[in-house]
Protein backbone atom coordinates (compact mmCIF):
# COMPACT_ATOMS: atom_id res chain seq x y z
CA UNK A 1 0.00 0.00 0.00
CA UNK A 2 1.11 3.30 -1.48
CA UNK A 3 0.98 6.26 1.22
CA UNK A 4 -1.66 9.26 -0.62
CA UNK A 5 -0.94 11.72 2.07
CA UNK A 6 2.25 12.25 3.91
CA UNK A 7 1.66 14.16 7.42
CA UNK A 8 4.99 15.58 8.54
CA UNK A 9 5.80 17.48 12.38
CA UNK A 10 8.60 19.44 13.46
CA UNK A 11 9.49 16.98 15.87
CA UNK A 12 7.26 13.90 17.92
CA UNK A 13 6.60 16.56 20.86
CA UNK A 14 3.97 17.63 17.83
CA UNK A 15 2.29 14.55 17.85
CA UNK A 16 -0.83 15.49 20.09
CA UNK A 17 -1.91 17.67 17.69
CA UNK A 18 -1.34 15.65 14.68
CA UNK A 19 -2.46 12.46 15.45
CA UNK A 20 -5.66 13.93 14.88
CA UNK A 21 -4.90 13.85 10.91
CA UNK A 22 -3.66 10.69 11.31
CA UNK A 23 -7.03 9.68 12.76
CA UNK A 24 -9.39 11.66 10.30
CA UNK A 25 -7.30 9.73 7.55
CA UNK A 26 -7.61 6.52 9.40
CA UNK A 27 -11.19 7.03 8.76
CA UNK A 28 -11.48 7.94 5.48
CA UNK A 29 -9.35 4.70 4.71
CA UNK A 30 -6.54 6.86 3.38
CA UNK A 31 -3.01 5.37 3.18
CA UNK A 32 -0.61 7.76 4.92
CA UNK A 33 2.90 8.01 6.29
CA UNK A 34 4.34 10.10 9.59
CA UNK A 35 7.29 11.73 9.74
CA UNK A 36 9.32 13.94 11.83
CA UNK A 37 11.31 16.92 9.65
CA UNK A 38 12.59 20.04 10.64
CA UNK A 39 13.09 23.19 8.71
CA UNK A 40 15.30 24.46 10.98
CA UNK A 41 17.47 21.05 12.19
CA UNK A 42 17.39 18.49 9.11
CA UNK A 43 16.85 21.59 6.35
CA UNK A 44 18.57 18.90 3.23
CA UNK A 45 16.41 15.89 5.11
CA UNK A 46 13.24 18.40 4.26
CA UNK A 47 14.12 19.89 0.75
CA UNK A 48 14.56 16.01 -0.13
CA UNK A 49 11.88 14.49 1.09
CA UNK A 50 9.76 17.51 -0.21
CA UNK A 51 10.77 17.21 -3.98
CA UNK A 52 10.31 13.29 -3.51
CA UNK A 53 6.69 13.12 -2.40
CA UNK A 54 5.05 13.02 -5.55
CA UNK A 55 7.36 10.52 -7.33
CA UNK A 56 6.67 8.40 -4.50
CA UNK A 57 2.76 8.68 -4.60
CA UNK A 58 1.80 11.07 -2.06
CA UNK A 59 -0.65 13.34 -3.08
CA UNK A 60 -1.38 15.82 -0.58
CA UNK A 61 0.88 17.05 2.41
CA UNK A 62 -0.37 18.14 6.13
CA UNK A 63 2.70 19.92 7.65
CA UNK A 64 2.56 20.94 11.36
CA UNK A 65 4.56 23.41 12.99
CA UNK A 66 5.07 25.48 16.17
CA UNK A 67 7.05 28.47 17.15
CA UNK A 68 8.69 29.75 13.93
CA UNK A 69 6.53 27.11 11.92
CA UNK A 70 8.36 27.50 8.25
CA UNK A 71 7.71 23.77 7.71
CA UNK A 72 4.70 24.42 5.93
CA UNK A 73 6.43 27.20 3.54
CA UNK A 74 10.16 25.11 3.27
CA UNK A 75 7.90 21.57 1.98
CA UNK A 76 5.40 24.17 0.01
CA UNK A 77 8.88 25.67 -2.02
CA UNK A 78 9.91 21.95 -3.10
CA UNK A 79 6.93 20.40 -4.34
CA UNK A 80 3.93 20.92 -6.88
CA UNK A 81 1.62 19.05 -4.30
CA UNK A 82 -0.79 20.64 -2.66
CA UNK A 83 0.53 21.32 1.05
CA UNK A 84 -1.60 21.81 4.28
CA UNK A 85 -0.46 23.96 7.63
CA UNK A 86 -1.61 22.87 10.59
CA UNK A 87 -0.26 25.43 13.26
CA UNK A 88 0.58 24.11 16.58
CA UNK A 89 0.67 26.34 19.99
CA UNK A 90 4.09 25.11 20.90
CA UNK A 91 5.61 25.69 24.43
CA UNK A 92 7.88 27.86 22.81
CA UNK A 93 4.93 29.60 21.17
CA UNK A 94 3.35 33.21 21.13
CA UNK A 95 0.22 31.73 22.47
CA UNK A 96 0.24 30.35 18.68
CA UNK A 97 0.26 33.23 16.80
CA UNK A 98 3.64 33.34 15.96
CA UNK A 99 2.64 29.66 13.94
CA UNK A 100 -0.64 31.24 12.64
CA UNK A 101 1.03 34.07 10.61
CA UNK A 102 4.30 31.74 10.18
CA UNK A 103 2.04 29.76 8.12
CA UNK A 104 -0.52 31.86 6.97
CA UNK A 105 1.65 34.80 5.44
CA UNK A 106 3.33 32.84 2.70
CA UNK A 107 4.58 34.37 0.15
CA UNK A 108 3.25 34.77 -3.50
CA UNK A 109 3.48 31.48 -5.38
CA UNK A 110 4.15 29.44 -2.62
CA UNK A 111 0.93 28.50 -1.79
CA UNK A 112 0.23 26.63 1.78
CA UNK A 113 -3.56 26.09 2.62
CA UNK A 114 -4.16 26.97 6.55
CA UNK A 115 -6.58 25.16 9.48
CA UNK A 116 -7.13 26.96 12.91
CA UNK A 117 -4.50 26.43 15.60
CA UNK A 118 -4.13 22.77 16.20
CA UNK A 119 -6.71 21.93 13.26
CA UNK A 120 -5.07 18.84 12.19
CA UNK A 121 -8.78 17.09 12.32
CA UNK A 122 -9.72 20.00 9.72
CA UNK A 123 -6.41 18.89 7.58
CA UNK A 124 -7.06 15.54 7.60
CA UNK A 125 -10.27 16.14 6.52
CA UNK A 126 -9.32 18.83 4.10
CA UNK A 127 -6.75 16.38 2.15
CA UNK A 128 -10.09 13.61 1.78
CA UNK A 129 -11.76 15.95 -0.13
CA UNK A 130 -9.00 16.94 -2.33
CA UNK A 131 -8.43 13.30 -2.78
CA UNK A 132 -12.20 12.45 -3.42
CA UNK A 133 -12.14 14.70 -6.45
CA UNK A 134 -10.78 12.07 -8.25
CA UNK A 135 -11.97 9.25 -6.45
CA UNK A 136 -15.99 8.22 -6.13
CA UNK A 137 -15.86 6.44 -3.52
CA UNK A 138 -13.79 8.06 -1.46
CA UNK A 139 -16.33 10.89 -2.55
CA UNK A 140 -18.97 9.16 -0.77
CA UNK A 141 -17.50 8.32 2.37
CA UNK A 142 -16.23 12.20 2.66
CA UNK A 143 -20.59 12.99 1.86
CA UNK A 144 -20.90 10.15 4.24
CA UNK A 145 -18.87 12.17 7.00
CA UNK A 146 -20.33 15.42 6.07
CA UNK A 147 -23.95 13.77 6.70
CA UNK A 148 -22.84 12.07 9.69
CA UNK A 149 -21.99 16.01 10.95
CA UNK A 150 -25.27 17.59 10.06
CA UNK A 151 -27.36 14.30 11.90
CA UNK A 152 -25.25 15.65 14.91
CA UNK A 153 -26.32 18.92 15.05
CA UNK A 154 -29.49 18.06 14.67
CA UNK A 155 -29.62 15.64 17.68
CA UNK A 156 -28.18 18.05 19.61
CA UNK A 157 -31.17 20.48 18.69
CA UNK A 158 -33.55 18.11 19.84
CA UNK A 159 -31.85 17.31 22.78
CA UNK A 160 -31.79 20.87 23.85
CA UNK A 161 -35.55 21.38 23.29
CA UNK A 162 -35.61 19.19 26.38
CA UNK A 163 -33.54 20.97 28.37
CA UNK A 164 -36.32 23.15 30.91
CA UNK A 165 -36.06 26.67 31.80
CA UNK A 166 -38.82 29.23 33.52
CA UNK A 167 -38.15 31.83 30.83
CA UNK A 168 -37.34 29.43 27.94
CA UNK A 169 -39.78 30.00 25.33
CA UNK A 170 -38.74 26.84 23.05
Amino acid sequence: MEARVSIIMGSTSDLPVMKKAAEALNEFRIPFEIQALSAHRTPSQTIEYARNAMSRGVKVIIAGAGGAAHLPGIIAAQTPLPVIGVPIKASISLDGWDSILSILQMPPGIPVATVGLDGAQNAGILAAQILALSDAELSERVIACKKGLEEKVIRAGRELSAVRYEFKTN
